[in-house]
């Protein structure tokens, strides 16, 4: 580990039964970096994310080897509280899932189950983690309205708020645009470039021009391998492997 440091990934291998997904990837992710990871189908990429939150857990014939430190601290190491990680690394995935309440439950849900009552505190932590996602103007007035109501982009950025409202430490974004329109992600790619400011975010992306606009690194996953990781600027223009080339220029993928 170094001071700049996050997380540290060492030799990590996962299994699904026989099938191979990650193989042997070793990787640092910064503080207060956006690590965009991008990749074809089937190349291991959020096999990889989940490990980082302990979400593959939850799978059926998941098994893994290696290691995974945050802070310096295997996640991994028996005793280790699964719903702290899970609170300190918060996922934001592909397709936004509001709980069937108010605006507003949906962000006190998380807080409550960690036993915030207050009204007062809620009240505060709803409107901090809105602001945070570049929501609360536009929900600030209708927060008992059912979520569901929401557009998709506003469906997903409250879906990053009600990750907020945990107050993590690092954010795992699963392709977190695959479902919105153009103007809806940019303001999603927009709420990561500012969020970085205070938190680590990991994305996971099949969008290479997305990963190009909002990532400072950039690692490439192939069939469950790490082919490469480097400033995002080297590898859309200068990365080192032949196949990393191929895939940022489409000619596979």
């Amino acid at each position: 580990m170094t001071a700049l440091d996050k997380i540290r990934i060492e030799r990590l291998q996962v299994w699904y039964g026989g099938n191979h997904a990650v193989k042997g990837v070793s990787l640092a992710v910064m503080a207060n970096e956006i690590l965009g990871i991008i990749g074809p189908a089937n190349s291991g990429k959020t096999s990889f994310l989940r490990t980082l939150n302990r979400m593959n857990d939850l799978l059926p014939h998941f098994r893994m080897e290696g290691d995974v430190f945050l802070d310096g601290k295997n996640i991994y190491q028996p005793g280790t509280s699964i719903s702290d990680i899970r609170r300190t690394i918060g996922m934001v995935f592909a397709l936004p899932v509001p709980l069937p309440l108010s605006i507003y439950d949906n962000l006190a849900y998380g807080p409550r189950l960690y036993g915030v009552r207050g009204r007062g505190v809620l009240d505060g932590i709803i409107e901090k983690s809105l602001r945070a996602a570049y929501l609360w103007d536009e929900v600030k007035d209708r927060l008992s309205l059912p979520a569901q109501r929401l557009s998709g982009g506003q469906q997903q950025r409250l879906c990053i708020a009600r990750t907020l409202a945990l107050e993590p430490e690092v954010i795992l974004y699963d392709e977190p645009c695959s479902g919105l329109d153009p103007i809806s992600t940019a303001k999603v790619e927009e709420t990561m470039i500012r969020l970085k400011e205070k938190y680590t975010i990991v994305l996971v992306t099949n969008n290479t021009k997305q990963a190009a606009r909002v990532s400072d690194r950039t690692a490439f996953f192939l069939m469950g391998e790490l082919v490469e990781i480097g400033t995002t600027g080297t590898i859309f223009t200068a990365p080192t492997d032949k196949r990393t080339e191929e895939f940022v220029s489409g000619k596979f993928g």
